[in-house]
């Protein structure tokens, strides 16, 4: 069976600018005297000043649309790129949406909690609940739920999108056309591509990757750098996220231990946050290739992916592709010591 028949069964509308560019970045591989670096640029989907997302929130809207929904709901962290892109997927499918703002990022200022993200958010028309934990999943996707029922008695028809790894990663399966344009692109510019970096941290787009590329008959390997989790907690997440994708798509792939690959390198100080290693990353990809990253998942994946050329792991001779997941919008929520001399 094709990967096209094994995707049929699931509803889906369409949200993304696709296929997306695949890009070299000449200035910053000849910086790092490593691979030739590539970039999937995924912050060009179109959809709310772009990002990953998209892909993902056509199989969540298409299932809410097959079920009649009238209002979608999502949580997430206070700056998250999920949430602008769901307020904006309802806003052009003529659905409400509520989200729910997690305190996953403590003491930022009155700028983080106002600009970027959330102000798009406002723009939309989200309505906007507030979850004060920022590291308890089950209890943010029960608050959903709770909503979710009294919206029900308000006579509306809600779609929760799960946070939660215990739930079907429908999302996933957006990467899964990713992963396709990846090979594609790369063998239409004559590239062997050693390795695709993704970010990691929900795992949607690091699992949809990783089938994808299976499901299309590539061994490529997939790196996903830690951006919530630390890689003894994001290793059995992966695997469990990617054997969903294949068991929702009834492929009939077991997922070997072997093909999930992490790093947390770049992961200190956590979630949301970042060191030396993402400012510098963030600034050569500004000022090598005029390319905006964000802190908390794009920039946060460019700086592993340096750290991974640096340490040897990829050399010179070698290719390797950057998945550019977007989230720039972000950068305005951090701009307080992002630039030398803040």
């Amino acid at each position: 069976m094709s990967v096209a028949d094994l995707l049929a069964p699931f509803p889906r509308v369409n949200l993304t600018h696709a296929p997306t560019p695949f890009e070299f970045m000449p200035n910053l591989t000849r910086h790092l005297g490593g691979p030739d670096i590539w970039v999937k640029r995924d912050d060009c989907t179109g959809l709310a000043m772009g990002g990953n997302k998209s892909r993902q929130l056509e199989f969540y809207f298409g299932d809410a649309k097959a079920q009649g929904c009238d209002t979608v709901l999502i949580t997430g962290a206070v700056q998250s790129n999920f949430l602008r892109m769901t307020a904006a997927a309802a806003s052009k499918l003529g659905m409400a949406c509520e989200i729910q703002h997690e305190d996953r990022v403590k003491g930022q200022d009155a700028l983080y909690h106002a600009s970027g993200n959330v102000l798009l958010d406002k723009m939309f028309g989200a309505v906007i609940h507030t979850y004060p934990e920022g590291e308890d999943e089950a209890g943010a996707d029960n608050a959903l739920e709770q909503r979710a029922d009294e919206l029900r008695q308000e006579g509306r028809t809600p779609y929760v999108i799960h946070l939660g790894a215990d739930h079907p990663p429908l999302g996933a399966l957006g990467y899964i056309d990713a992963a396709e344009e990846v090979v594609a692109q790369a063998k239409a510019e004559g590239v062997n591509l050693n390795a695709i970096v993704v970010p990691s941290g929900s795992a949607a787009t690091h699992s949809g990757t990783l089938a994808g590329l299976r499901l299309h008959g590539s061994a490529l390997p997939v790196l996903g750098v830690c951006v919530r989790r630390e890689v003894p907690a994001q290793g059995p997440r992966v695997k469990t996220r990617t054997q969903g994708v294949h068991d929702m798509l009834g492929s009939g792939h077991a997922v070997p231990d072997t093909d999930i690959a992490l790093t947390d390198a770049v992961l200190a100080p956590g979630y949301g946050l970042f060191g030396d290693e993402v400012k510098e990353a963030l600034t050569l990809a500004a000022r090598m290739e005029g390319l905006l990253a964000d802190p908390v998942y794009s920039g946060k994946t460019l700086a592993g992916l340096i750290h991974k050329i640096r340490n040897g792991t990829f050399t010179k001779g070698q290719s390797v592709c950057f998945m550019h997941t977007g989230g720039t919008p972000a950068l305005f929520g951090y701009s307080d010591g992002l630039v030398d001399g803040d």
